[in-house]
């Protein structure tokens, strides 16, 4: 059998001993510590001296960060497939794509039938697992308008409403020995998962050319099946005893065949012995994953085939498919595949593009960045998808998703150092530092990604005492436009290291930053509500009190054009616990206009900015301005009015700036705007869009400079306005030196110094 192309995955196959139920959690811990992919358990819910499984998976889930996790196998005939489809797609969501689903027809049936569930023969269990598969994958399938219903002999469905569906493609893998099983693997599986010494009759051999056979006639390729393999008996000695018997070396050499010449791509390790699953991580699963790279790039075997024919056939001209490095080609999305509308769009605006990336390291970021540069046609990079300028989707080119590279780490809590992955929200940077006392301003909305955010600015809740973001990272690696990675800081590639603050989209993607947080505990939040039918006099006794507030305050006010009138809404963050003191400084907010409402309370930070996780579908409004202002003088107040008792903008942000942020010179970072007090934002609905520019080039002449990532114009203008000269004229010079054919152009392009002005 050939090498199918899938990526490597290695694992564990742990027995989950109710006698010893922390041991088993603890070498699922030890799986993920040590590089491994994939946890997984065997499930015999008639045995009472082993833990649930579905209860173990969920609690291993939650306890770590990256490692999958899966029954080996689960029994189906006391797991009806309908729940058993929407357990499947919670964990899947909980867990953020980390669930895969191996399935048996059942076995030890006198045990299954004590437990209440009908005896099945041989060929009735196939039948139902085939019933079941299809079942599982329509609850899954929230694109149908219909309800579920299966006329099944054995699974009936009546009619139930479908959902949810998970958070990726899950994998439904199934333990198969005789010819039945093997050709219902082949005809309608994504992985095989047999156990190497029950492999007798029909050997391994026979048993994938039966799979391959069966998914043929099927209309599929092969390739699509992924082969996984248990092996129990298998030890580490100093010399060789036999097959996966002997030094890490002698287990690359047997296991290598295995995949260059049978087709398998993972292996699960099945003893609870922790140093050998410490070394099969640490020293065979590298040393394999790169042997097998070494032989593939000789041998130039494609990635595997992952997709059905009615998935391939909404492929879309100008990409190569084909060529998709064999480490990205498993979490790829195209047209037509089960997640492709959960990756399209942002939160701003709706997307088609015809391929999605999501690799799952800077390695994989650096060769997503060679094979996109090869194709020719638009690329987008995205971090968590909010932002509101809403270019990290595009129409017909390629989107670099980075939700996978997620990670949340405090380095060193004396010096309050973490470093955090680009496709982490901030509602989970917050929640995975609180326990430590430590937090970073970072906006107000916890479901905005690190990426965006980190390399623009970072307006946040704790700015006028804090500052940006961007003035708290003190390195950062990053892939640039040739597919190198880099790490960048104040000693290593400094002028880079400028740039990525503040400009940081237009010169690669950024893989990982480090940060240094503060000290915070409980702060005091306020809600306000008043009416703004008096806008411009409410503005102005607000930019008069943020000024005079002390700097723990940090104020966001935001203006609605309502049926009613003009409603105005702040949220005030007094940046500490001391009760007296928030009280002393928030006070003087409720004369700000007349209150309709208000709330006070302290919280934690991270309770603020609890990340929802919402869907992205393009909800959101689709044009804004955004603009800075020195202060709220009576001519911005006054234009400020006029915009919202038009009708024509539907609401009007401003942000408190000032403080701390205006403590850091202005060409320290490539944000020069070190002198303003607020940021303003303008949006409304697209049918008044020519009217909210109307609005906004009346407001322009009080305005001076731009935060970026509010802006929605791609008007080259704008430009000069978030990167006044100097600024703009050093970036140019860095831009041709880092990004010379100017690959990352969707976020305010830059253009190189040797090309037109912009």
């Amino acid at each position: 059998m050939p090498d199918y192309g899938h990526e490597l995955l290695f694992g564990t196959f742990i027995t989950p001993s109710a006698q010893q139920p922390d041991d088993a959690v603890a070498l699922a811990e030890l799986t993920e510590a040590v590089g491994l992919d994939l946890a997984t358990f065997q499930d015999h819910p008639y045995n009472p001296g082993f833990l649930d499984t579905w209860t173990l998976l969920s609690w291993v889930a939650a306890r770590t960060q990256r490692l999958r996790v899966s029954g080996n196998v689960l029994n189906l005939p006391l797991r009806p497939p309908t729940m058993l489809a929407r357990a499947a797609a919670s964990l899947d969501l909980l867990s953020h794509g980390r669930f895969e689903l191996g399935l048996g027809a059942g076995a030890m049936w006198d045990g299954i039938e004590g437990m209440g569930a009908r005896r099945l023969t041989a060929g009735q269990a196939v039948a139902a697992l085939r019933e079941a598969i299809d079942i599982v994958r329509g609850v899954w399938d929230t694109t149908a308008r219909t309800p579920l219903r299966h006329d099944g002999r054995h699974h009936p469905v009546p009619g139930m409403r479908r959902g949810p569906a998970p958070a990726h493609d899950i994998g439904i893998w199934l333990g198969a020995y005789q010819p039945r099983m093997l050709a219902l693997t082949g005809a309608t599986a994504d992985g095989w998962l047999p156990t190497w010494e029950y492999l007798k009759s029909p050997d391994r051999i026979t048993a994938n050319r039966l799979i391959d056979e069966a998914a043929e006639q099927a209309g599929r390729d092969p390739r699509q099946i992924r082969r996984l393999l248990n092996l129990f008996q298998v030890d580490f000695s100093p010399t060789s005893r036999g097959f996966l018997q002997g030094p890490p070396r002698q287990w690359v050499e047997q296991l290598l065949p295995l995949v260059l010449e049978e087709g398998f791509s993972a292996f699960l390790i099945g003893r609870d012995d922790p140093r050998l699953i410490q070394t099969f991580g640490q020293e065979v699963a590298p040393a394999l994953r790169e042997a097998v790279a070494r032989e593939r790039a000789a041998a130039g075997t494609p990635a595997a085939v992952s997709r059905p024919a009615a998935i391939l056939a909404k492929r879309l001209p100008g990409i190569d498919y084909t060529a998709i490095p064999p480490s990205l080609a498993p979490h790829a999305v195209e047209p037509g595949d089960p997640l492709y509308d959960r990756v399209r769009h942002t939160y701003i605006r709706r997307g088609s593009p015809a391929l999605v990336l999501r690799p799952g390291d800077a390695a994989e970021v650096a060769q997503a960045v060679r094979y996109a540069r090869g194709q020719g046609v638009t690329l987008s990079v995205r971090s968590g998808g909010h932002g509101i300028s809403g270019r990290s989707t595009n129409d017909g080119g390629i989107v670099i998703d980075l939700s996978r590279l997620n990670h949340v780490e405090v380095i060193d809590r004396e010096r309050r150092l973490v470093r955090l992955e680009p496709g982490a929200r901030w509602g989970e940077v917050a929640q995975t530092l609180a326990p430590h006392g430590l937090a970073i301003s970072s906006g107000d909305y916890g479901d905005v990604g690190v990426g965006g955010l980190a390399t623009t600015a970072g307006i946040g809740y704790l700015a006028r005492l804090h500052g940006l973001t961007i003035d708290h990272v003190v390195a950062a690696e990053i892939v640039t436009a040739d597919g190198k990675l880099l790490r960048t800081d104040a000693t290593h590639h400094p002028d880079l290291f400028w740039a990525i603050r503040g400009a940081g989209g237009n010169f690669g993607v950024v893989t990982a930053l480090e940060l240094t947080a503060h000290e915070l505990g409980d702060v005091a939040y306020a809600q306000l509500s008043a009416d703004a039918t008096d806008t411009a006099g409410l503005l102005l006794r607000w930019g008069a009190l943020i000024e005079d507030a002390p700097r723990e305050v940090t104020g966001f006010l935001s203006l609605f054009a309502t049926p009613r009138g003009p409603m105005a809404r702040a949220t005030l963050i007094y940046a500490g616990d001391d009760v007296d003191a928030a009280q002393h400084a928030l006070t003087p907010f409720t004369q700000f206009g007349p209150l309709l409402e208000q709330h006070a309370q302290l919280a934690p930070y991270a309770a603020l900015v609890a990340p929802p996780h919402n869907r992205h579908h393009g909800q959101g409004l689709a044009d804004t301005h955004s603009g800075l202002l020195h202060h709220i003088t009576t001519e911005a107040a006054d234009a400020l009015h006029a915009m919202l008792h038009s009708g024509e903008v539907a609401v009007v942000q401003i942000r408190s700036v000032g403080g701390a942020v205006n403590d850091v010179p202005h060409d320290a970072t490539a944000y020069p705007h070190r002198s303003q007090n607020f940021s303003v934002l303008a949006a409304s609905t697209p049918e008044h869009r020519t009217q909210l520019d109307t609005w906004w080039e009346k407001l322009y002449p009080q305005l001076d400079g731009m935060y970026l990532s509010f802006e929605t114009s791609t008007d080259p203008q704008r430009l000069h306005d978030a990167f006044p000269e100097p600024t703009l004229g050093r970036l140019r010079e860095l831009k041709a030196r880092w990004d010379p054919d100017n690959v990352f152009d969707r976020n305010f392009p830059i253009p190189p110094a040797d090309s037109p002005a912009a």
